[in-house]
């Protein structure tokens, strides 16, 4: 009688929207000095992202692509890579098929350039999701690895003999071997041996093949549930270009692992980067490392794998930061009608779910959450919250007049009080869209975080935060010697005479997207940093005495 009572609440559920279920209404947007501005097209930024779908209603169309902040060339300056799906591999989208992979080269002065035939990236039999950036044979330039449904592919960051910078496909040599419907994407060096090693997140067995029919009157994109999951993968660097595959021996092998979301973070604080993974209607998995060369799954015991009643969500963008003095949260996107996690660091390695108590919940219940990350945007030392929407379902107006395909951008500035308050109507983030992937990067370098978000379809959309604020800020790059070269796995710490803060230099977070992995800190009014500690991944500890500030500071490892 129980399960009977379960299955009709779910029937209910599903026709009606849940709109009966939200806590309370959606409270309007509050007023903020947060402001951003749409400078895409101005920008160049003229791609109109496509998902390749053409009438059969193939699961991943629903799931869009990501996007990346990086300098490929090392000019200073944040380039910007996207994913794009014009049509399935064996389909032609046209007389002259759209690149599935788009490079815009940043030019300093506001404007990019597309330059992605030069750069060997112009791709057409590829259905891509995700990638990651980072330098695996520490040569001082960023390679790239982008997931599939199909296969992922290795790309190396080579000269032209032109004093510029090309990519080309080493994906056979590598001795990665990534099949499958890959989704998310980290790198890592998870045994500080000054390599950096590959964690490719997996989502779901599905082919053209064995794609299945949902729906009742006409077909509907099916749900996780429909298909077994996949496997993660991670693939140890070797050396001299190649990679073994170590899933199983190191411990990460789990069948029903449905990932969409990568975050790498030391939940224990003893040096070794640990992995969490944003799992679809499945529990969301921790692998902590033990510094042998192998983890243990504890999701369970840290508190983040379910909800409070027991039950997975939808996880999808994943990302953790510190709020000072000390407090390390984290956040996953889910599905509508489960609202944004936020979880508390309360202990090491145990974590209480917040939501409610910092006014994150209510706002998020109705959407369905992808792409976000934590950014100071304003520089008054409190980390605020990007958050993209979007149905997958197409014509979901027709089915369900409480939802709609495109949905609201969110900002959550954080208050003084702990709380987050949304305040994207007035903000300037712009109309609802299907959103996707988002990114953190600061294309014009003057110490504002600014937006990249990827919809599922449409229009590119980058935010250049204009916050007028007389606050300061330190950014730092860092460049590993012992360490990995990207100093993926370090630590940082800026101590000013009223507080503390600390940050880890990380690849992955967000949904399918890789940020920017210079440090930034708003300062607030504070115009001296006393000092910044480096914590790096070799083990060495560096200390810097009264830095300059309001600029990017370049710091090598002794």
């Amino acid at each position: 009688m129980m399960m009977l009572r379960a299955t009709l609440l779910t029937i209910l559920c599903l026709s009606a929207g849940c709109r009966s279920l939200s806590p309370e209404p959606t409270p309007p947007s509050a007023t903020t000095t947060l402001r951003f501005r749409d400078v895409t097209q101005e920008a160049g930024l003229t791609l109109l992202r496509q998902n390749g779908a053409f009438g059969r209603r193939w699961m991943p169309e629903t799931m869009g692509g990501g996007g990346a902040f990086l300098d490929y060339d090392q000019d200073g300056w944040q380039d910007i890579l996207i994913l794009n799906n014009p049509a399935w591999p064996g389909r032609k989208s046209g007389n002259t098929p759209d690149p599935a992979v788009v490079l815009y080269r940043n030019m300093g002065n506001g404007r990019f350039r597309d330059v992605t035939r030069e750069a060997g990236l112009y791709l057409t039999d590829f259905y891509g999701m995700g990638v990651a950036v980072g330098d695996y044979d520490n040569d001082g330039y960023d390679d790239l690895f982008l997931t599939a449904v199909g296969r992922g592919r290795l790309f190396h960051n080579i000269s032209n003999g032109a004093g510029s910078r090309r990519f080309i496909d080493v994906t056979a040599s590598s001795g990665i071997d990534d099949r499958g419907w890959s989704s998310s994407v980290a790198w890592l060096d998870y045994n500080r041996d000054g390599r950096l090693d590959l964690f490719v997140g997996h989502y779901l067995q599905w082919s053209p093949e064995t794609d299945l029919t949902c729906g009742v009157i006409e077909k509907t994109y099916c749900r996780p549930q429909e298909y077994p999951g996949e496997t993660c993968r991670l693939y140890r660097n070797e050396g001299r270009g190649r990679f073994r595959d170590v899933t199983r021996e190191a411990g990460i092998f789990n069948p029903h692992s449905k990932a969409l979301g990568i975050c790498i973070d030391d939940i224990d604080d003893d040096g070794w980067p640990d992995i969490l993974v944003a799992n679809d209607m499945e529990p969301n998995t921790v692998y902590r490392n033990t510094g042998r060369g192998r983890f243990v799954e504890v999701g369970l015991d840290t508190g983040i794998a379910l909800d409070d009643n027991g039950r997975a969500r939808a996880g999808m963008g994943i990302d953790v930061t510190s709020i000072p003095p000390a407090r390390r949260v984290l956040t996953i996107g889910n599905f509508c009608f489960e609202a944004l996690a936020f979880y508390e660091r309360t202990a090491p390695m145990i974590y209480q779910e917040r939501s409610r108590q910092v006014g994150l919940h209510t706002p998020s219940y109705p959407y369905i959450t992808f792409g976000l990350f934590f950014a100071d945007f304003n520089q008054d030392t409190r980390p605020d919250l990007l958050v993209t929407n979007g149905h997958i379902e197409d014509n979901v107006e027709r089915t369900n007049p409480g939802q709609s395909y495109p949905q609201p951008v969110l900002l959550f500035e954080q208050q003084a009080t702990d709380r987050f308050v949304e305040v994207g109507q007035t903000a300037g983030l712009g109309p609802p869209m299907v959103g996707r992937g988002a990114c953190r990067g600061d294309f014009d370098n003057d110490g504002r975080p600014d937006i990249l978000l990827i919809p599922n379809v449409g229009a590119l959309r980058l935010l250049r935060n204009e916050t007028r604020t007389d606050h300061h800020w330190i950014g730092l790059r860092l460049i590993g010697c012992k360490s990995n070269r990207n100093a993926y796995g370090a630590r940082v710490e800026v101590h000013t005479r009223q507080q503390v803060q600390e940050a880890m230099v990380r690849s992955g977070s967000s949904y399918l997207s890789a940020q920017d992995t210079r440090l930034l800190f708003g300062l607030g009014t504070v115009d001296r940093v006393e000092r910044v500690v480096i914590h790096w991944p070799s083990g060495a500890r560096q200390t810097l005495s009264a830095p300059q500030i309001d600029r990017y500071l370049t710091v090598a490892e002794p």
